[in-house]
């Protein structure tokens, strides 16, 4: 028998399907945001468990799960963020969590980031992003998604890669490790 990873903080997904799949990925209590008009009887009950037991906020990696995020972020800053990259979570064209195998939902749920505090400096500049290839230059949204995958956190555009490297903390280590792997190098 598989003993499944616990989690001790409440999951926030948007679907019925996406719960059921990170059930069968950890054992966790899992809240369902019913897509990106989150009902206030829903905030109500994030705002509870995020006082009691702290939420990870797990979307689609795709443009609505990325507003969700943004609304669930604004509204509660402390909570600790999943990604998972947007191939692990495509089958025939339709991206979800619903799509992802139980192990990489649990691997992105074990490897949570917690958002930094606004008064530190940042780490890194737009100089790091063209340096590396993942700005103004060709193949760079390949890397970025290579990149943000290997430090989970997720994929974006360039200034919205950026601003994500800053907030959740990413060391300069994670980084050099994490760039020395990649399999497209900078033109």
């Amino acid at each position: 028998m598989i003993t499944l990873p616990e989690i001790g903080e409440v999951i926030v997904v948007e679907g019925q399907s996406d719960r059921q799949q990170v059930l069968k990925a950890v054992r966790a209590d899992v809240l369902v945001t019913g897509g990106s008009r989150i009902r206030k009887e829903v905030y109500a009950r994030l705002q509870r468990v995020a006082k009691a037991r702290g939420i990870i906020i797990l979307t689609d990696p795709d443009f609505a799960g990325g507003q969700i995020r943004r609304q669930l972020t604004d509204r509660f800053p402390e909570a600790l963020h999943a990604y998972i990259p947007r191939e692990q979570a495509t089958s025939e064209g339709d991206v979800g969590v619903e799509n992802t195998r139980p192990e990489l939902i649990a691997s992105a749920l074990l490897h949570v980031r917690k958002p930094g505090s606004d008064r530190l400096p940042a780490r890194f500049s737009w100089d790091d992003m063209t340096a590396c290839g993942l700005a103004g230059a060709p193949g760079a949204a390949t890397r970025r998604e290579q990149l943000g995958a290997a430090l989970g956190i997720g994929y974006g555009n360039a200034k919205a890669f950026l601003n994500r490297l800053n907030a959740l903390n990413v060391t300069r280590e994670e980084w050099e490790a994490a760039i020395a792997k990649l399999e497209v190098g900078p033109s």
